[in-house]
């Protein structure tokens, strides 16, 4: 379905207020800015700016909604004789061989990570988003397996893949924070993710292979 003339308005208004929103939490870091001085800067009401965002790290990890199903959906769609580790593993080496700023690798990182660091707040909202991608991961990975509720399984594999990708995400953020070139980076990763996946046991890197439809 097009998008309408008014749902392009507010998409446009939200993104606005955002990008306005991180390039103060940027210059002066987010304690130190307030919700009143975003609304001032972006020309909007207070009200306006929580009618999009319900809390102030809502305007720092605007994008996050992206971030908390990527394991889950990266094992949904993953191939026909591919495992839901295999899935994730092949999709980080492809995030990180294309130097994608969706895993970090982009030199305005290291500001990023800087604030979030700063900021007690952020730190809290970004270990409860990784909860949600762990949650999330662990739903899919009962779903596409048919198992049981009580059954810990799914449980125990989705904490095996989670590891992967936060060891991944971790050395990310932490070389960038250095100020390090992001194909510098994506090198070294590459042979970590190699390094991840010797790591990781046959019955991980078996579980959930996805049969002929």
């Amino acid at each position: 379905m097009a998008e309408g003339l008014r749902e392009r308005k507010k998409r446009q208004t939200r993104q606005y207020i955002s990008d306005v929103a991180t390039g103060l939490f940027l210059e002066r870091g987010f304690d130190a800015v307030t919700v009143a001085e975003i609304a001032e800067a972006a020309n909007v009401s207070v009200n306006t700016v929580y009618n999009y965002f319900p809390a102030k790290e809502d305007l720092f990890f605007d994008r996050s909604a992206g971030v908390v199903d990527r394991l889950a959906r990266w094992v949904r769609g993953r191939s026909t004789g591919e495992s839901a580790a295999v899935a994730v593993l092949r999709e980080l080496r492809e995030e990180v061989e294309a130097v994608s700023p969706r895993v970090g690798l982009f030199p305005g990182y290291a500001s990023f990570m800087r604030v979030i660091e700063e900021a007690p707040a952020l730190r809290s909202r970004l270990w409860a988003v990784a909860q949600e991608v762990q949650a999330g991961l662990e739903q899919a990975l009962r779903e596409e397996t048919g198992a049981a509720d009580d059954d810990e399984l799914p449980n125990l594999m989705a904490g095996q893949i989670g590891w992967a990708h936060s060891t991944v995400m971790a050395v990310i953020g932490r070389e960038m924070v250095k100020g390090r070139e992001p194909r510098e980076v994506s090198r070294e990763v590459l042979v970590l993710l190699d390094d991840i996946e010797d790591v990781l046991s046959e019955k991980v890197l078996n579980y959930a292979v996805r049969g002929a439809s």
